[in-house]
């Protein structure tokens, strides 16, 4: 029942957040498109004019945050048969940094340095989190097969974000790395009920 639970929690945080940043963009001193490939996801979570439901896009930080803590914690680590550490490591820090991103916003110089952190911590860890969870179950199916590709890409976009600080198109790599944590946590509630 506890596994149903963490299954069920993971698919409403994921859907909660992408509704959160459509809602957020919409509503953003920015046209949609302009706000998706222009501007940072962070950004729809600075408390200013420019992003007036600033309160719903850092609920949607904290919420996935909680949800990956306690999805793994209580429902998908009966699917890791090896790395549990690493698992347990991986989900903590993801977790925690996702929940720092949405409780800490960047634009303020004496706050800006833990938002980093924060997002370091839950792209980076959740992106090393879904290849490790991919080579950690039981066996390498389509479902294991479809969460390293997510981890994969969002390393690679990562990588190519780190080096392209300041360029006009970062927020479409940032997005590019995000987004695999938010597709696994669906997918990963979708399998945790099936199974």
């Amino acid at each position: 029942m506890k596994s149903k639970v963490a299954g069920y929690v993971f698919i409403i945080s994921s859907l909660y957040y992408i509704i959160a940043e459509v809602i957020s963009a919409t509503f953003f001193n920015a046209s949609f498109f302009n706000t998706y490939f222009f501007h940072t996801i962070s950004q729809l979570g600075i408390p200013n004019g420019n992003s007036p439901l600033f309160w719903l896009m850092n609920s949607a930080f904290i919420l996935i945050g909680l949800a990956v803590i306690f999805g793994n914690i209580c429902g998908f680590k009966d699917f890791i048969v090896k790395n549990r550490t690493v698992f347990y490591i991986l989900t903590l820090v993801t977790g925690l940094g996702v929940i720092i991103v949405g409780l800490i916003h960047g634009g303020n110089p004496l706050t800006s340095g833990y938002h980093t952190l924060g997002a370091v911590m839950a792209i980076l860890g959740g992106n090393v989190l879904l290849i490790v969870v991919s080579k950690s179950m039981a066996e390498f199916g389509r479902f294991q097969k479809i969460v390293f590709t997510l981890g994969a890409v969002g390393l690679i976009a990562f990588w190519i974000m780190f080096f392209i600080i300041g360029n006009h198109f970062m927020p479409v790599f940032e997005r590019l790395s995000v987004y695999p944590l938010i597709v696994w946590t669906f997918l990963t509630g979708v399998y945790i009920i099936r199974n």
